[in-house]
């Protein structure tokens, strides 16, 4: 059931799980390190990087506590969902959060203005906007580079992202 966005959970559990799998293989990594996906980007908890709108600086070997990541993590998800919920105004828990997690991996604004899959799930195309999550027109991967070169992980999380997403479709 599509919903206006003001009316979905924001952090919803079942995000909070999938991100913690997919940015940091289930366990939350409390040293800052430098993400080699990411171009040596310092990154720390759950895939938070200086791009994550926090307070304390992330410098590659800083030691974060279960409560900084917890508290950082809830900002980053709260502020990528706000924003989603202006360039995405209707849509299921499930294309939400799966859209998010897009976002928090390859930028909020980014998504927004450029993504098929929000554009598609906006017209009230949903089961269509979830496929281009993974796939485009052409049936060709997307948003699974870095730098030009193609990773077969980022694709695998796309293709969760995708199946997250036509939950509620199906």
């Amino acid at each position: 059931m599509r919903v206006a966005t003001k009316g979905l959970t924001i952090a919803s559990a079942a995000l909070i799980a999938f991100l913690t799998l997919w940015e940091s293989g289930g366990k939350t990594v409390n040293t800052v390190y430098a993400d080699r996906l990411a171009g040596g980007l310092p990154t720390v908890c759950n895939g938070i990087t200086k791009h994550a709108y926090t307070k304390r600086p992330i410098i590659v070997g800083d030691y974060w506590t279960d409560e900084e990541c917890h508290k950082a993590e809830e900002h980053v998800i709260t502020y990528t969902q706000t924003k989603l919920s202006k360039c995405m105004p209707y849509a299921s828990q499930e294309a939400f959060d799966a859209i998010t997690s897009l976002a928090h991996n390859m930028g909020v604004d980014r998504v927004c203005r450029t993504s098929r899959a929000v554009r598609l799930i906006n017209q009230g195309k949903e089961a269509e906007g979830c496929r281009a999550i993974a796939f485009g027109e052409d049936g060709k991967h997307v948003w699974s580079t870095s730098d030009g070169k193609y990773y077969r992980g980022l694709h695998n999380r796309r293709l969760d992202e995708m199946k997250m997403c036509l939950r509620e479709v199906n």
